[in-house]
């Protein structure tokens, strides 16, 4: 028998790749670096600032109402040019995208609603997202005198309880300046309070003297 001398040939892997040397890309990664079809045209709405600014609108708007300049200061924080902020911004409004009453209006009913607050206070809130002064007195003057003094006595009333044991001058201050951080006037708030306390059994004419003297 002949013996076989020398290393063994290596038997190279079926990559289908490894054997390739044709001087160019191997025939399985052949159109890899070949754009699809379209594929700039992504990258060039990208780099439209009307496309962006209406984009950067949409995705703000999704779920949650804002006013104009909410989403004019956002704009502007992207670097969108003024120009092309304001004629999306006027598109989105002609379209009722973008409406600031109707955001004034739900705002005050579920503000006032759901955490209480006066007219003083949601006034100043929809200042800070820029609505226009007439369009905030016209949705805060919905609500009416005797609406946001009835909300008062429930908030009192809610309080109340975690204020027994404390002496009255104590209570009357956390219960009234519970009211005012809610934007509600000191008088109303200190009328409120003492009709509670009276209710409770608390000495009329005590509360009088104290109210008085503060």
């Amino acid at each position: 028998m002949t013996r076989r001398t020398g290393r063994p040939r290596e038997r190279r892997k079926d990559s289908g790749e490894d054997d390739w040397d044709g001087g160019g890309p191997s025939p399985s990664r052949a159109g890899q670096g070949t754009p699809r079809p379209g594929a700039g045209t992504a990258a060039s709405r990208t780099d439209d600032p009307g496309e962006r600014a209406r984009a950067i609108c949409l995705r703000l708007l999704t779920g949650t109402p804002r006013t104009r300049k909410q989403l004019a200061d956002a704009l502007r924080k992207r670097d969108i040019p003024e120009a092309v902020a304001e004629e999306v911004l006027s598109r989105f409004e002609e379209v009722g995208l973008i409406d600031d009453a109707s955001f004034a209006g739900a705002w005050v009913e579920s503000r006032h609603h759901g955490r209480g607050l006066a007219r003083r206070a949601l006034a100043r809130e929809l200042r800070t997202r820029g609505v226009e002064p007439a369009v905030v007195d016209e949705a805060v003057g919905r609500l009416d005198s005797e609406q946001e003094e009835e909300t008062a006595r429930a908030l009192v009333e809610r309080r109340l309880r975690s204020t027994r044991g404390m002496d009255r001058e104590k209570r009357i201050r956390r219960l009234a300046g519970m009211l005012a951080r809610k934007g509600y006037p000191e008088g109303l708030a200190l009328r409120v309070v003492r009709r509670a306390l009276e209710e409770e059994g608390e000495d009329p004419e005590a509360l009088e003297w104290y109210l008085s003297e503060s």
